[in-house]
């Protein structure tokens, strides 16, 4: 079944989106997204077509997206705010037909190179005056005849989601109706975490991350209730629309909960109507999680995912698992604990977590490689994360065998910022690490060697990371060193430069 067909039974009256200060119903929206189906449909758009939505979490998101997969196409959600290169390499990657563009990526996506995306046929914009040469509105769409659902089997794609992966630069995830499906029905299992629909979610989490797009987005529209869209994450005026429309679950990465733990004038009931608190994406400091229940009286649950599992694979809501603990394995999800040799591990050691179920996704688009490493023989998903359980079956996160740094919830791969680095040419060879940081749980630092006769400063590093990755995977600190260490097979010891780095 198509994913799409999540909105359908839902009352005509109840709403669903509440975007830049105006609620949608789900009447309006099931006929708005019927309309911009039909103008997809009326632009050569056909199922299996790849469809970037380069917008931020506002209605157009919505919209694009459901009408999107409604047509059979294939959404690629992209970080509007990533720089034009970015965009352009991602969007190339998919070979991506078309794209709608929301206000948001307007700079970034006009500064794109039309040669460096050949596939791209269709570009809409959210306004026609906002529209080049060739270009489309939004409101052109809306004004085409509404066209149906087109049927989608489960194992049919969805979505494509970039990530890091287990290995190598960023890929795109390959999810299908029937991963997202599953993984919001495994989600609501448990009646004592489930959702409802008189709930009203808040949508601050970004829609082009899978914690957004499906734990957030997908699961609100699933159960009925109305998702706040939240384009850009300020603590003060997020509490504000908490209170105002009487927000009642709120998933967050760890360093939303601590802008809030922090906050000094936030009020004591400043989270008095919600009734679920998430965190996830990344580890959740203690401190932090103490901080929010001694402030505010509201306990916060964590849990893991990663993208290549829709992305839920465990949860500590509504179970007494202890603090620090990610939980237990939702319904249908199966676990092991590998050790070195292969072997399940005795309760209390540590092994690589791998993940068995009908939410774990088909491979990397067009990447036969990588989607091999990222499988055991026996069709498990490998995490490239370390966990233990204990003696009543709750596990724990204690480290990661992969390089892959996380900032703020989002997968950063060293060798895609070491490559955008050594572009520099002022800039001979480079390494990056994560490190950890209070706010954002790791940070990227680059350890560089200057190419001979010349001269480079850290500011103009950092400036020209920015101008081709998204900021999030920029340096934060640049140490000049005279060599990167090397093993003897000349890969680079990060270890070391870990290690060097603390003395």
């Amino acid at each position: 079944m198509n994913f799409a067909h999540i909105c359908d039974d839902h009352p005509d009256d109840a709403v669903a989106v509440i975007s830049r200060g105006r609620s949608t119903t789900y009447g309006e929206l099931r006929d708005q997204v019927a309309r911009i189906r039909g103008g997809l449909v009326a632009h050569a758009v056909e199922p299996g077509d790849r469809i970037g939505i380069v917008a931020a979490n506002n209605w157009y998101f919505v919209a694009s997206y459901l009408a999107v997969i409604g047509v059979g196409a294939v959404a690629v959600p992209v970080n509007p705010a990533s720089p034009a290169p970015e965009m352009a390499a991602q969007l190339a990657t998919v070979e991506a037909s078309g794209a709608i563009v929301g206000p948001a990526a307007r700079r970034s996506f006009g500064a794109i190179d039309p040669a460096s995306v050949p596939s791209l046929q269709l570009v809409v914009r959210t306004s026609s005056d906002d529209c080049g040469d060739g270009e489309r509105g939004l409101d052109t769409l809306l004004a085409a005849e509404p066209v149906p659902i087109v049927d989608r089997d489960d194992g049919d794609l969805a979505v494509l989601m970039f990530t890091a992966g287990t290995a190598g630069s960023p890929k795109a995830a390959m999810l299908t109706h029937g991963n997202l499906r599953s993984n919001l029905e495994q989600m609501q299992a448990n009646p004592a975490r489930a959702q409802h629909a008189d709930d009203v979610t808040l949508g601050v989490l970004p829609f082009f991350h899978i914690f957004g797009l499906n734990v957030v987005l997908g699961l609100a529209l699933h159960t009925g209730g109305a998702v706040l869209t939240i384009e850009r994450f300020d603590p003060e005026s997020a509490l504000e629309a908490i209170a105002k429309h009487g927000v009642t679950t709120i998933a967050g990465a760890p360093t939303m909960w601590a802008a809030w733990a922090h906050l000094p004038d936030a009020p004591a009931e400043a989270f008095a109507t919600v009734r679920i608190g998430a965190s996830g994406a990344s580890v959740l400091d203690p401190a932090v999680r103490d901080r929010i229940e001694e402030r505010f009286g509201l306990e916060l649950a964590e849990g893991y995912g990663l993208t290549e599992a829709s992305p839920v694979v465990t949860s500590s809501s509504g179970i007494p698992a202890p603090p620090g603990s990610i939980g237990a394995p939702l319904p249908g999800v199966r676990l092991r604990i590998i050790d070195a040799d292969g072997r399940d591990v005795l309760v209390g050691d540590a092994g690589e977590l791998h993940v068995w179920g009908p939410n774990v996704f088909q491979g990397y688009w067009k990447d036969p490689e990588a989607t091999a490493e990222a499988f055991t023989p026996d069709s498990w998903l490998r995490t490239g994360d370390l966990a233990v359980v204990d003696e009543s079956g709750f596990l724990f996160i204690v480290g990661r065998l992969k390089d892959l740094i996380i900032v703020s919830g989002f997968n950063v791969h060293p060798g895609e910022v070491e490559s955008v680095l050594v572009d520099h040419p002022g800039v001979e060879q480079a390494a990056v690490v994560g490190v950890t940081h209070p706010h954002s749980g790791e940070a990227v630092k680059a350890f560089v060697v200057v190419a001979a006769g010349r001269s480079v400063e850290e500011d103009d590093i950092i400036h020209f990371c920015e101008q081709r990755l998204a900021r999030y995977k920029c340096p934060q600190k640049v140490l000049f060193v005279d060599e990167i260490p090397r093993g003897l097979g000349g890969k680079v010891l990060k270890r070391q430069l870990r290690d060097d780095d603390q003395h």
